[in-house]
């Protein structure tokens, strides 16, 4: 379906067959095949915002002041086919078409007005921090209007009271406890505006010169400084100041994270994939394809060695964007990549999380680190399998100098070529957590 879609709209054949969809589901309102092509059909040409109303099921209802369906039938089936779609579409090098399943999905996730939808994730002292300073910021910059003046005050009760019952104190949304909150905790308020510019990556470094470095040395680490131009940077920057889309929270020490289907995408994200792309074709080229795209922010302080791990991918491509002035420590605030790489027999539980099991192997290996420290606008590009962690945080309070890391993800990491040593005998049919068995049967069929 996502190649048919695509060649529709690159024939120019778009509204045509938009025009005849809608015709054919106003006949038949249960042809589930045809939605989803309409809905796939709208968001590979930029018109997310009408695919919208066709994402849920025939006799859904709808939440109030939102457009959106919800009800029976809602959930359960965009939660299937949508995160297949972004999938199959990165996996074709179809950004666009990627970007618009992503915010869609977002939206239908995070944008209800209705909290059972939102409830997954728990209060905890450093997300109502981070929301109270993001609300301000937004009420700055005139993006929220003044009566998110009560609700702020609505967020620091609940603040405060879980601080008073320890820092750690983590608990579940419950809309009769925490009414002031409830209708906003965990939304989807607001994703700036961020297009494309007309270059994202600057002209500063020589993306020949780092794929040698890369492909030559192992086991594959290289730094970029002056990674993206100014626009760029400055315009990525204020998409993750301003937009809300900061809604996983099941990190130690405050840190918080953003998935492409959170809604951390954006024109500009997806410009800075696609020529990268370009600008390495040893290294990533059509070989690898990008798996995922996510953002961190954690701040002030995060203590070294406490997230080590490997992702499942070939080629990391991690850089930073917050001011220089933010960083306490020059010499820190970066990151440390260790030059042994996780087994293929090992789960994705155990070489992302398990750090019972990932400090005796890197000892066991007698693993040497590779430190980077901190500067804005440098990127670290190495070999996904290999361990690596956040070095120690210490950056200025506020919300503006919060430390915001940006990663991007090509490949999986059982095709790693550049540097095929690998730590352990390897296991078929692994996948990314993010990936559907739907999509492992689709590229078995293709």
């Amino acid at each position: 379906m996502v190649a048919r879609v695509r060649a529709t709209t690159a024939s120019g054949g778009t509204e045509k067959a938009a025009r005849a969809l809608r015709a054919a589901l106003r006949a038949d309102p249960q042809d589930r095949d045809g939605r989803r092509e309409l809905v796939l059909l709208l968001a590979a040409s930029g018109r997310w915002e009408e695919a919208l109303p066709w994402c849920a099921e025939p006799g859904a209802g709808e939440a109030p002041g939102t457009g959106v369906r919800t009800g029976e039938g809602a959930g359960a089936d965009e939660e299937e086919w949508l995160p297949e779609a972004i999938t199959v579409a990165l996996e074709r090098r179809d950004f666009l078409l990627a970007e618009g399943c992503a915010l869609l999905f977002a939206r239908l996730r995070w944008g209800s007005s209705d909290p059972a939808v939102r409830s997954a994730v728990p209060l905890s002292v450093p997300k109502l921090r981070h929301d109270i300073d993001q609300m301000r910021h937004l009420r700055e910059l005139g993006v929220l209007g003044e009566e998110y003046d009560r609700v702020v005050e609505d967020y620091r009760s609940v603040h405060d009271r879980l601080a008073d019952a320890g820092p750690g104190t983590r608990e579940p949304l419950d809309t009769d406890a925490n009414r002031g909150i409830a209708p906003t905790y965990n939304r989807l308020l607001h994703v700036r505006d961020t297009p494309r510019v007309a270059r994202a990556l600057s002209g500063r470094w020589d993306p020949a010169t780092v794929e040698e470095e890369y492909v030559t040395n192992a086991p594959g680490v290289v730094t970029v400084d002056d990674f993206l131009g100014e626009e760029a940077l400055e315009e990525l920057y204020r998409f993750c100041l301003e937009s809300t889309v900061w809604f996983g929270n099941r990190y130690d020490h405050g840190r918080l994270g953003s998935l492409m289907q959170d809604g951390f995408v954006c024109p500009l994200l997806t410009q800075i994939a696609e020529e990268l792309r370009a600008a390495l074709p040893r290294l990533i080229g059509d070989r690898y394809p990008l798996r995922q795209i996510w953002g961190f922010k954690c701040g002030p302080d995060v203590p070294a060695d406490v997230t080590t791990h490997a992702d499942f991918a070939a080629v990391n491509v991690n850089f930073w964007i917050t001011p220089d002035a933010a960083n306490t420590d020059e010499h820190s605030g970066g990151l440390v990549v260790h030059d042994v790489d996780a087994p293929l027999s090992w789960g994705f539980d155990s070489y992302n999380g398990r750090q019972d099991l990932i400090r005796p192997f890197l000892r066991s290996r007698g693993a040497r680190s590779i430190t980077i420290p901190y500067r804005r606008n440098r990127a670290v590009i190495f070999n996904s399998d290999l361990f690596h962690a956040s070095d120690a945080v210490r950056f200025r309070p506020g919300y503006e100098n919060l430390r915001i890391n940006v990663t991007m993800l090509y490949g999986d990491r059982a095709e790693e070529l550049h540097h095929p040593r690998l730590s352990g005998a390897g296991t078929s049919g692994l996948r990314p957590a993010w990936r559907s068995a739907a999509f492992a049967r689709t590229r078995a069929r293709s």
